[in-house]
């Protein structure tokens, strides 16, 4: 068969909504000749939807614009709307972290490469949701696998260090300022044998 007897053509009802669809998914703008052979139809048909279709969305006041770009065409946020996106992008990026992930990205920060298991081990509970939001917001990243278990490895990002402001993970503070003394630990510890053997 040829190419053009595999070729899907599009009825000409479906001419504008298929190339609503392929215009939707696209990543960068689609020329005239792309979208043409993608949906059968001639290029002066296909200009001819386009042009109706970037009129109808004006016409209608829509949040978004289809233009002809670079040499192809694809949807862009209207101008007007573009406060409202901004506003949304950035109050995304500037979430707060809970502090399950604040606990989580220290122990990764620290004990890095470290596996999602060991992770879990440190902090006693699962951490698999919260590792899936670190990664998705590019603080940790994936760093090979374990050697002797196969287990992925996870490590900070350099947008990690970033946003914490420092260059280097030299840079991070030492923890045993901020641990107990092990004269404490050691009276912590006497205390709950000492109550666990009460009881017992």
């Amino acid at each position: 068969m040829t190419d053009d007897q595999d070729r899907l053509d599009v009825a000409v009802g479906d001419l504008k909504p298929s190339l609503e669809a392929l215009l939707m998914v696209a990543d960068q703008p689609l020329d005239r000749v792309t979208l043409a052979s993608a949906v059968g139809h001639p290029v002066s048909a296909v200009d001819d939807a386009l042009a109706q279709l970037a009129g109808e969305y004006d016409e209608q006041g829509r949040g978004f614009e289809l233009r002809n770009v670079a040499g192809g065409w694809r949807y862009y946020t209207r101008e007007e709307f573009a406060p409202v996106v901004e506003r949304f992008v950035l109050e995304g990026q500037q979430a707060r972290l809970t502090q399950a992930a604040l606990e989580t990205l220290a122990v990764v920060a620290y004990k890095q490469p470290v596996s999602r298991a060991r992770v879990s081990a440190i902090r006693g509970v699962n951490v698999d949701g919260v590792m899936r939001t670190l990664v998705s917001r590019g603080l940790v990243e994936e760093a090979g696998q374990d050697t002797s278990t196969g287990a992925h490895l996870y490590r900070t990002s350099a947008y990690f260090l970033e946003r914490i402001g420092v260059t280097s993970l030299e840079e991070l503070p030492e923890l045993a300022p901020y641990l107990p003394d092990m004269d404490d630990l050691v009276d912590e510890l006497a205390d709950s044998l000492g109550q666990a053997a009460a009881t017992a």
